[in-house]
């Protein structure tokens, strides 16, 4: 019943982690679905979001030779950009949405993309281990030591990683219980559960724990949620309809917290690399 319930639920709105791409401004195949990185253009959606895969790449040095997991890869708009401008020859992805899977493998049979969750990595049988291991806009759904502990069992020793995560500022320690109590309800909005965020000091320990050095931490706050509010209250809005628009009121609500996160200072956006002991 469970299972019905929830395929029912995703006819009607889609995934939970999916969003409509054209109403963002990308209306190609394999579209591009993060936040982006703003850099003084506040028009170019998938510019942005190139731009936040490029932080990602520069993080962990990525060349050509690498093999190279994405994780969380969503339509597929990151795996050809690591092919046609970083020109990985040994590609990999994991996502959860069965269509975006499915479209994946027709249009770039040469990548092993597997329908499946980057929490639980052992299972796939992947033929070899991973000189890099990225996940763009998609890592601070998790729980930080579920992610690393999946994702360190498939990659090399001095493998590196890199992921986006949310963070607690030095303020949240300041806040009242009815100031956190909202911030819950808010992130859990976002399929985001406060109880896993941490801040700087305890972010860097986890990954030492978990076996990783070179830790940089980076706080992508303004150009991400700030960036992305700000574009989408720039962009002209859709004539009305008659029926509820779930997906125009999801865009408008993702833009609504990354300008209030952003705003409030509580909880920074930030780029985390690090290379595996």
């Amino acid at each position: 019943m469970a299972t019905f319930r929830q395929a029912f639920i995703e006819k009607v709105i889609g995934h939970k982690y999916a969003i409509d791409a054209k109403r963002l401004g990308d209306d190609t195949l394999l579209a591009w679905s993060n936040l982006g990185y703003w850099q003084g253009q506040q028009h170019n959606y998938p510019l942005a979001c190139q731009n936040l895969a490029d932080q990602i790449a520069a993080s962990v040095q990525l060349k050509s030779t690498d093999r190279v997991l994405d994780l969380g890869c969503g339509q597929g708009a990151s795996l050809l950009h690591w092919l046609n401008h970083y020109h990985i020859e040994q590609l990999s992805a994991v996502e959860l949405q069965k269509d975006c899977i499915q479209r994946i493998q027709k249009e770039l049979p040469q990548v092993q993309s597997i329908c499946g969750s980057f929490l639980n990595l052992r299972p796939l049988h992947f033929l070899n281990l991973f000189d890099v291991a990225v996940c763009v806009d998609a890592a601070y759904h998790s729980e930080l030591n579920l992610f690393l502990d999946s994702v360190s069992f498939v990659l090399n020793s001095k493998g590196r990683i890199a992921f986006h995560y949310l963070m607690w500022s030095d303020d949240w320690q300041h806040c009242s219980y009815l100031h956190k109590q909202q911030y819950c309800y808010l992130l859990k909005g976002a399929d985001v559960r406060w109880q896993h965020l941490m801040d700087e000091q305890q972010l860097s320990q986890i990954l030492v724990k978990r076996g990783f050095k070179d830790i940089v931490i980076q706080d992508f706050s303004e150009p991400v949620l700030k960036g992305f509010a700000q574009y989408i209250d720039t962009r002209s809005p859709r004539p009305r309809n008659k029926a509820f628009d779930f997906a125009q009121l999801k865009i408008a609500m993702t833009a609504k917290l990354c300008q209030k996160l952003y705003q409030d200072g509580l909880v920074r956006y930030v780029q985390v690399s690090a290379v595996k002991n």
